[in-house]
């Protein structure tokens, strides 16, 4: 069911020229910072710059900037109507041992995911990143460089771009079914173990989670995969989603070391703190996870649950 979805994931470097001072989970930051040197790049109406107003744009549909931050359902579709409930297709990795401060000489490492159609996006991307090291990020607006973006392609890395050289080098770096498929081999066995490295919001019968069922993972993970698909490729995931959701409810949860961790962030668009906590640790399941394995592996890529844009959700699957 999933051979056509594809998806990259970038490791991007940065080089403060001045000191970055930045909060110990960066994801909010990094959105935030991201999504106003976008808008600045892309959008070819200064007013709405300035007002960070997409709404009623002329452009909006065919405007980069519009499709990556605030994606629309498409003209009559009954899924998600409102662009606040559509996943954005890219997913922000801060590193998993951060600092707070990064002074010259000691680079910041972060992830990049794209998802479907935006995989072709990613020169917008380096040129985002390039104009935000002008502008500045964190505490005090520190400036710094785009030093590099790299991929890895059958196991090797591939350098797409680098600092002083004024091109991306357009190589195919997308995984696709294939690859889902044969990581999914590796994980094989009567138990698996799920460790979530970052605040993981799972929402169940309207509420969070507090405990990772793994039918409550399996449902948020195909929800989300679900409309990846719909939004970003252009195609409906097809499956029996009732014989999985059934399968899943009788895989057990044997070891549950996981915690709630809260986590609060400042929202410039509503102008107000959010609490956004979530589950971290590890979760050891015992049973039949054939069905599920490919499904698993996308999701450490995509990650599960709400903010994964952030960089909350992210997970990794493993034999215990």
């Amino acid at each position: 069911m999933l051979e056509r979805f594809r998806v990259a994931r970038y490791e991007v470097a940065f080089a403060p020229v001045e000191t970055l001072s930045l909060p110990a989970f960066m994801g909010s930051t990094l959105r935030g910072g991201l999504g106003n040197a976008f808008r600045r790049i892309a959008c070819a109406d200064p007013i709405r710059v300035r007002s960070r107003n997409c709404e009623g744009c002329l452009l909006q549909s065919n405007c980069p900037y519009a499709y990556v931050f605030e994606t629309t359902p498409p003209p009559g579709t009954e899924r998600l109507r409102t662009h606040a409930d559509i996943p954005r297709p890219f997913v922000l990795e801060p590193p998993e041992q951060p600092q707070t401060l990064y002074p010259p000489g000691k680079p910041l490492h972060f992830g990049l995911v794209l998802v479907g159609r935006a995989i072709d996006y990613l020169p917008y991307f380096v040129v985002t990143f390039r104009e935000l090291g002008t502008a500045g990020l964190g505490k005090g607006r520190a400036r710094f460089e785009l030093a590099a973006v790299r991929s890895w392609l059958e196991g090797c890395e591939v350098a797409l771009y680098s600092a002083g050289e004024e091109r991306i080098t357009p190589l195919a770096v997308a995984v696709t079914g294939e690859e889902f498929r044969r990581r999914a081999a590796e994980l094989a066995g009567p138990r698996l173990a799920l460790h979530f490295l970052t605040m993981t919001r799972l929402q169940f019968g309207g509420e969070l989670a507090e405990r990772p069922d793994f039918h409550v993972v399996v449902r948020a993970l195909l929800r989300r995969v679900a409309n990846l698909a719909y939004f970003h490729h252009g195609w409906s995931l097809e499956c029996d989603f009732r014989g999985l959701l059934a399968a899943a409810e009788s895989v057990s949860l044997v070891t549950d070391e996981t915690r709630w961790m809260d986590w609060t962030r400042y929202s410039s668009r509503q102008d107000t703190r959010m609490r956004l906590g979530g589950i971290v640790g590890r979760a050891v399941y015992a049973g039949d996870f054939e069905p599920f394995l490919p499904l698993l592996v996308l999701g450490t890529y995509v990650h599960v649950g709400k903010n994964a844009t952030f960089g909350l959700g992210r997970f990794r699957a493993e034999r215990p």
